[in-house]
């Protein structure tokens, strides 16, 4: 008998939300490699509807508080990038090797330290710049030996990678600023982004496919597939939400090398994707860069918590209560470690 309730629960969303994760790749790619569905926007809408439709649910029972507003254009822009995001994501899924998908996934929290040093003027120590520089170099050893890539699998990953660090900065940005939880976010902005992906989607997957989604001839395997990839997507939402808080950045960072372990190897299974020796050797280079890139993210922020811990007790005044040391940076390291509510969370809306 388990007499840690709290171990159990960590344990439940642990395991639904590297299920569904996992799950959601599989089935995406057999939508839209094997079933002919290459209409990534549009099921990216089908995803975000079900997901909003799960929201206004959740609001209705109490689950789910709205008492932080976020205001609308600051949504509308966030959810531009979301969906540029997810788009990208889908794209890239679609056109390049399920391993070559997972890497480029792989460089997105190095590109995130890029982008908050660039806007932030954010530093990073040498523990960390060193495990990005061995994420990279396992990230480029993997690219140049992948002969499955092609410009515009390229072009998507990049475009990906690029939009979905902004995302994850953007996330973090709008929780600290209006005191919003993943979850609520999600609620928010999850019914923008179904509506603009819905109208705009078929005529975006037109003109990158050139095909109409209009044209294409619904058989009972593609719907049934199109469906549990809706279900999953919740699932990795709900997920996430319930994985946010229950886990230090380093274990859940450790639970998203799990996931890419595999979908790595699933992909290889299930979908023959091409993988050599000096792939394999890039991949294990590149997640073991980002084990030592959570470590030292880890350390830099107990650390950083130690020193401001002796402050208060040397310093006990009213004056120094004033100055309300702020320990914001530390925790946004851990979201940026974790993926924050982004690359994951998104990524549930990303639909691998």
């Amino acid at each position: 008998m388990v007499n840690n309730p709290a171990a159990v629960s960590a344990v439940g969303a642990w395991t639904m939300n590297v299920v569904s994760s996992v799950g959601i790749i599989m089935v995406n790619k057999q939508v839209m490699s094997g079933y002919g569905f290459r209409f990534a926007c549009t099921l990216t809408g089908f995803h975000f509807a079900v997901t909003a439709l799960v929201g206004m649910a959740s609001a209705a029972v109490g689950y789910i508080s709205n008492k932080a507003t976020v205001p609308f254009l600051e949504l509308a822009w966030f959810s531009i990038v979301a969906n540029l995001s997810i788009v990208a994501m889908n794209l890239s899924l679609m056109l390049n090797t399920v391993g070559f998908y997972q890497i480029a996934k792989l460089s997105i929290i190095p590109t995130v330290c890029l982008f908050e040093a660039l806007l932030h003027s954010k530093a990073y120590s040498r523990e960390v710049k060193f495990s990005v520089a061995v994420v990279m170099v396992g990230v480029g050893v993997c690219t140049v030996t992948d002969v499955s890539m092609n410009l515009m699998g390229f072009i998507s990953a990049l475009v990906a990678v690029i939009s979905t660090s902004l995302q994850q900065i953007f996330i973090g940005s709008l929780q600290t600023k209006y005191n919003i939880g993943s979850f609520d976010l999600l609620s928010q902005t999850a019914p923008i982004q179904a509506a603009s992906l819905v109208v705009l989607g078929p005529f975006v997957d037109y003109f990158i496919t050139s095909q109409n989604i209009i044209d294409f001839t619904l058989t009972a395997g593609c719907t049934a597939f199109i469906i549990l990839s809706c279900t999953l997507a919740v699932f990795c939402n709900l997920s996430q939400y319930l994985c946010i808080g229950k886990f230090s950045a380093t274990s859940f960072q450790v639970l998203g090398h799990m996931k890419t372990v595999l979908v790595l190897v699933l992909g290889f299974v299930l979908f023959s994707s091409p993988i050599t020796i000096k792939n394999v050797m890039g991949m294990l280079v590149a997640v073991v860069g980002m084990v030592l890139y959570s470590w030292a993210v880890e350390k830099g922020k107990k650390e950083k918590d130690g020193k401001e811990t002796g402050l208060t007790m040397v310093q006990p005044s009213p004056r120094a209560s004033d100055g309300n040391v702020s320990v914001g940076e530390g925790e946004r390291a851990g979201l940026l470690a974790t993926g924050g509510a982004g690359e994951e969370d998104l990524e549930s809306g990303k639909q691998g």
